[in-house]
């Protein structure tokens, strides 16, 4: 299994910031490993869609199902995992 590059955490990072509006906040200061719904960022289901939104945008990754959106939207470091694997199977 291959891991998301810190370029590639980096960029997601940057899509949650340009996607979500969080204009307060920057890369440094988003915790690659902390959740992103409930006690991490606080997002919610609208916030989920937005990203689901912007990960097919842009990195072409389809995410089929709300089962498999809890597993990719754990946290940073989950969302680009996902990335790398949508583009090994692809």
């Amino acid at each position: 299994m291959t891991e998301p590059t810190e370029e590639l955490i980096r960029e997601v990072k940057q899509l949650i910031i340009q996607r979500l509006k969080l204009e307060e906040m920057t890369p440094e200061k988003m915790d690659t490993d902390a959740p992103l719904f409930g006690e991490g960022l606080g997002l919610d289901s609208i916030d989920a869609l937005e990203l689901v939104l912007g990960l097919e945008k842009e990195y072409g990754a389809i995410v089929s199902d709300a089962e498999q959106g809890k597993r990719v939207f754990q946290s940073v470091r989950t969302i680009a995992q996902f990335i790398v694997d949508q583009k090994g199977a692809a």
